[in-house]
C-alpha cells in the first residue's frame, strides 16, 4: 500500500501548567498546554510528545475530547523524540507518544515503559524550493534525491534536535552515502529547532528539508516551497504510546497513562484520529493493533 493514501494517496476557564521542574532545569521547551477547565487540572498526566503531533494541531483537537470523555487533563511537554524519550528515562513524565520504533523498542527493552503499542502513522515529505535547483521535484527514491541535493550542494535545512524527523533524515543521509557532518555550514544548515521552525528557515533559504506531512499541512508559511519528493516506503512514520513503568518510577500516574494508552488505541480513539483533518485531508492514520507491544 502506498504511504501517501491521500494522494494516491480551546476553551477553559484556566490553562494548567506542566511541572515546574522543567524552568528549573533551565531547558528551552515547547508547551503544548491544552486550556482545560479548573475542576479537570485536579487529575491529569505529563505526556512528553513530539513538536510534530503539537505542530500538526491535533492535540488541540484530540486531547479536549479525551479530557471531556474521561476527566483526565493531558498536560503536553513538545519536544523532539530523542529528548520525550530522555525526559522519560528520567520518569519525568507519564507516557510518550513519539516516533521513532526502534528507539521505543529499545527503551521498553530497557525497562523504562511498561508496553508500547502503535497508535497511528503518516509519512515524511521532502520539500524544497519550486526552482528545484537539485532536479529532485517528482522523484519517488528519496535516498536518490538525497544523493542529487549533495551533488548539486543545493540548501538543506536539518532539524539537528535528535528528534524522530531528524533521525529518518540521518537515516537516508548514510543510505546515500553522503556525510553530512563535514558539510555542516555550506550547503548544509542545521536549525537546532523543532520543525516549524525548520521549516520557517528553509522557507527564509529556499531550501530543502524533510518534514512529517502533518506539521506541513497545518503550516502556513510556505512561501516558494512544495512538496518535490514522497510516496517512498522508506518515508513511512509510525506513532507509539508508552506508558512510564511504575515498576522503575513509583511517582507515575500510571493507571491514568494507561487509560490514556487504552483511549488512544480503542475503535471510539482510533476514530477520533480518523477524523482530524485540514481542508479535508486526513493527517493520520490510525493502526492500533489489538495485540499490545
Amino acid at each position: 500500500m502506498a504511504l501517501h493514501d491521500p494522494a494516491s494517496r480551546f476553551a477553559g476557564e484556566r490553562t494548567c501548567w506542566v511541572r515546574p521542574w522543567y524552568v528549573a532545569a533551565g531547558v528551552t521547551l515547547l508547551l503544548g498546554l491544552t486550556a482545560l477547565p479548573c475542576h479537570a487540572a485536579d487529575r491529569f498526566i505529563t505526556l512528553a510528545s513530539t513538536t510534530s503531533t503539537q505542530n500538526s494541531g491535533l492535540f488541540r483537537y484530540l486531547l479536549p475530547i479525551f479530557t471531556r470523555e474521561t476527566g483526565i487533563a493531558v498536560h503536553v511537554v513538545a519536544v523532539g523524540t530523542g529528548q520525550a524519550l530522555k525526559i522519560g528515562e528520567r520518569g519525568d513524565a507519564d507516557a510518550l507518544l513519539v516516533h521513532d520504533k526502534v528507539a521505543e523498542l529499545e527503551f521498553l527493552r530497557k525497562g523504562f515503559a511498561s508496553e508500547r503499542r502503535d497508535v497511528m502513522y503518516n509519512d515524511f515529505v521532502v520539500v524544497g524550493p519550486k526552482s528545484d535547483p537539485a532536479g529532485i521535484s517528482g522523484m519517488k527514491d528519496c535516498v536518490a534525491a538525497f544523493q542529487k541535493i549533495a551533488a548539486s550542494k543545493s540548501p538543506f535545512v536539518s532539524r539537528a534536535d535528535d528528534s524522530g524527523t531528524n533521525r529518518m533524515e540521518l537515516r537516508l543521509w548514510k543510505q546515500a552515502s553522503v556525510p553530512v557532518h563535514e558539510a555542516s555550514g555550506t550547503w548544509y544548515r542545521e536549525s537546532g529547532s523543532g520543525m516549524g521552525a525548520t521549516l520557517n528557515t528553509a522557507a527564509g533559504m529556499d531550501a530543502y528539508t524533510l518534514t512529517d506531512r502533518a506539521t506541513w499541512a497545518n503550516f502556513g508559511n510556505r512561501g516558494n516551497l512544495v512538496i518535490v519528493v514522497q510516496g517512498d516506503k522508506r518515508l513511512f512514520n509510525q506513532y507509539g504510546v508508552l506508558p512510564i513503568n511504575p515498576a522503575r518510577y513509583p511517582q507515575v500516574k500510571h493507571a491514568d497513562a494507561m487509560a490514556f494508552a487504552d483511549w488512544l488505541t480503542s475503535p471510539h480513539g482510533q476514530q477520533v484520529i480518523s477524523e482530524y483533518k485540514i481542508k479535508g485531508e486526513a493527517l493520520f492514520y490510525p493502526n492500533a493493533h489489538p495485540a499490545r507491544k
